[in-house]
């Protein structure tokens, strides 16, 4: 399963320390800026999730195919125990390997985790996705992010991201380095129950307060709080979405302390 995985290796060489998991339409060099600039010696594994980036876009597109896969690589790539950091569809990655696979995961640090959505909303999400996948040109696919939840998000992250993950697409268009069926699949995985990790598994998990509707919703804290008790901390920051984008330093200080 480590094949399917197109990985991006921060840090010193040695095993890794860190388990970094981006969000849905997103890609492992999310975390380049984060780890180079605030953790520069901690080792972290980044993948880009099936059906993103570099890595397989074959099916099933499921959150269990991607924990499978995370497993793998961890197996191989790390000599212990990680922390596992999620964000958004990433917590609900990191979460389900918590929860499976407990002898991977050292602590958790979930960045506005998207699990247990409404159906209807993501539904509304799939939607708009498909009546508008791309973009005319560069500039849209920028004020598309600028506007919306990448607003307190800087410049030069925003361009790095552009130069990264917009491709140019046969329909002379650009868009996401990104399978569109694999997205579409994903967002209903978004509608799933709550998997707790195991009892004593450290986890913070941020709340982003610019969000509405939020994407931590209730019955996500509300889990976690009875499943873990004192091993369970919830942060809210003054963010969108874009949690480790647009308070990286905070973000690395939340990691580091899990690295304790």
């Amino acid at each position: 399963m480590i094949d399917v995985l197109h990985t991006h290796r921060f840090g010193p060489d040695g095993p890794a320390r860190v388990l970094a998991i981006h969000g849905l339409t997103g890609h492992g060099r999310r975390w380049q800026t984060l780890v180079e600039q605030h953790l520069p010696d901690v080792a972290v594994l980044a993948p880009d999730l099936l059906g993103h980036g570099r890595s397989s876009w074959d099916a099933p597109w499921t959150i269990e195919a991607n924990v499978a896969a995370a497993a793998a690589l961890l197996e191989t790539e790390a000599a212990g125990p990680v922390v596992v950091v999620g964000h958004s569809f990433g917590g609900a990655v990191a979460l389900n390997l918590a929860s499976t696979r407990p002898d991977l995961v050292s602590g958790l640090v979930l960045l506005d985790p998207a699990v247990a959505l409404d159906g209807r909303w993501m539904r509304e999400v799939a939607d708009s996705m498909v009546e508008s996948p791309d973009y005319t040109d560069r500039a849209e696919a920028r004020a598309e992010k600028a506007n919306g939840s990448w607003g307190d998000v800087p410049a030069a992250e925003l361009d790095r991201e552009l130069d990264e993950h917009l491709v140019n697409l046969p329909n002379g268009r650009v868009g996401w380095r990104i399978s569109i069926p694999a997205m579409l699949s994903y967002w209903s995985e978004l509608t799933r129950p709550v998997a707790l990790p195991r009892d004593g598994t450290p986890t913070t998990a941020v709340r982003a307060t610019r969000t509405d509707p939020p994407y931590a919703t209730e019955e996500l804290i509300a889990g976690l709080d009875a499943g873990l008790g004192s091993g369970f901390v919830l942060l809210e920051w003054d963010c969108d979405h874009m949690v480790p984008l647009a308070k990286p330093a905070d973000t690395a200080a939340v990691i580091r302390d899990q690295l304790r």
